[in-house]
């Protein structure tokens, strides 16, 4: 699908979606549309959010009206909704108009970027459908998106950059929509290669022996039960005269049994989800040369499965990550922890600026924020902020969670230095968290980013959201590098 700009709805669209306010949304606006003045209110069309009607002009015109809410609480957010739901109302056109000039009008220029830019991104999620695996999946019919929009060579800029962050969050989608046995450690590691080949990447893919040989004793435990190679993906971005370093750090389990900590069948369903970490990374870095972002970025990635085969990781046996710290494991459903601190120790050997890492990591955490607000946890207050900042703008929600020292020592072992679960039911999100902050390294400003909830969607077509993989994260790390400052070192994180 093509997402262009023009000054005015071409002729061509057979559907023109208009967003309009509550204060828009009289019989003056639909008189001006040349739409019989009765026909929304009649469908009970007031403008509010969410709010979508089809209705014909005098001449059978076809307009679709998108309701936006509140003229003074219009954000960046609810125009790429909008758009989502215009795109959804126009599954019967070829081209569809979406009319942004009465909601963008009042802005000053950089909103009016950023609120193109939004749209340009619902657009393309709003018609993302997986169907790789139909037998006979129907071909989308809508072939353009033409907005219409003012702003110059800058709105044009920002509609490349809108369609190209949809396109990488979809790409991520697809990954985590893919089945366990489809998608396997060396297919994923092969998907990074694609892109690093395709965006001229610097890329090393590891194998079993090289991943023996570098230590990394998490990802091999995890491994054990699998007949399936672990890999472990280092990928990375260079600017020229960049200064400052970037590490992500993504959970690749690509299907998660629990290990013999085995899950019930109801709770494997979606357990090809466990790698929408690894692949929201994976999505960044698809468009990251559209972003172009000042700084380096490095993404590190373990993939492996979690399975129960003859010689599977046993609860109670001691593994060795890569910095020494020994690691009793007492779940083996608590794997992700385990590849994720390997991924910590290399990228903090590294010495960059500021570490993110994306995992799927607890259920805890869909507990306590749903499926719609992720968790942020952090080392460091100022990175933790700019993170969060990020994402706000970014439109993916987040939520912070604190590292409270005196819960510390829920995860010390009487067999070895760490537990990989917590010695209480209360807090599995924290606890986690505070695992993870062992294995990074003095001073770096990190934060974790529990996605456990926010990766998947199971609620129906909801505007830019459709059942399965969301690509939670694509946007917010874009965004992250996009404006990366880099935070002080050795600042300090709060403990309240």
């Amino acid at each position: 699908m093509k997402i262009t700009i023009a000054r005015t709805p071409p002729a061509s669209a057979e559907l023109t979606a208009v967003l309009l306010t509550t204060q828009e949304s009289t019989k003056v606006t639909y008189r001006s549309l040349g739409v019989p003045t009765t026909a929304p209110e009649t469908q009970g069309f007031a403008g509010r959010a969410d709010q979508v009607v089809i209705v014909a002009d005098h001449s059978g015109r076809m307009f679709a009206l998108i309701g936006v809410g509140d003229a003074g609480a219009v954000t960046s957010d609810r125009c790429r909704r909008a758009a989502a739901q215009a795109v959804r109302a126009a599954k019967q056109v070829k081209r569809l108009a979406i009319d942004l000039r009465s909601i963008i009008a009042e802005l000053d220029p950089a909103d009016r970027v950023d609120f193109i830019r939004a749209a340009a991104e619902g657009a393309g999620l709003g018609g993302y459908r997986f169907t790789e695996f139909k037998s006979k999946a129907q071909t989308a019919k809508l072939a353009s998106v033409t907005l219409v929009a003012t702003g110059g060579a800058r709105a044009a800029t920002a509609v490349v950059e809108g369609a190209a962050i949809a396109e990488a969050q979809n790409l991520a989608r697809d990954l985590v929509n893919r089945p366990g046995g489809t998608l396997t450690p060396t297919a994923l590691a092969a998907e990074a290669r694609r892109i690093a080949t395709r965006e001229g990447l610097a890329i090393k893919v590891m194998g079993r022996a090289q991943i023996e040989r570098l230590g990394l004793g998490g990802l091999l435990g995890v491994n054990r039960g699998s007949t399936e190679e672990p890999k472990f993906v280092e990928i990375s971005y260079n600017p020229s005269g960049a200064k400052r370093t970037l590490a992500l750090v993504g959970k690749g389990i690509t299907f998660d049994s629990g290990g013999l900590s085995i899950k019930t069948g109801e709770g494997m369903m979606t357990m090809k989800m466990d790698m929408g970490g690894a692949a929201a990374v994976l999505g960044f870095f698809s468009a990251v040369r559209v972003i172009a972002p000042k700084c380096r970025v490095v993404g590190y990635l373990p993939m492996t499965d979690n399975m129960s085969d003859g010689d599977a990781t046993r609860p109670g046996d001691v593994l060795t990550i890569r910095n020494g710290t020994t690691v009793e494991v007492l779940n083996t459903d608590a794997e992700g922890r385990l590849i994720l601190a390997d991924a910590l120790c290399l990228a903090s050997e590294a010495k960059p600026d500021a570490i993110v890492d994306l995992a799927t990591l607890t259920g805890a955490v869909e507990i306590a924020l749903g499926s719609r607000i992720a968790a942020v946890l952090a080392n460091d207050d100022g990175w933790r902020d700019q993170v969060a900042d990020a994402a706000a703008r970014a439109g993916e929600r987040m939520w912070p969670l604190p590292l409270p020292a005196e819960y510390r020592p829920m995860i010390d072992s009487d067999v070895a230095d760490l537990r990989n679960i917590s010695k209480g039911r209360g807090g599995g999100t924290i606890t986690a968290g505070l695992f993870l902050q062992e294995f990074v390294g003095a001073g770096i400003p990190w934060a974790h980013i529990d996605i456990a909830g926010t990766a998947w969607w199971s609620e129906g077509d909801n505007a830019e959201n459709t059942n399965g993989g969301t690509g939670y994260g694509v946007r917010l790390l874009l965004e992250l590098a996009r404006s990366f400052n880099p935070p002080r070192r050795g600042s300090k994180a709060s403990r309240s």
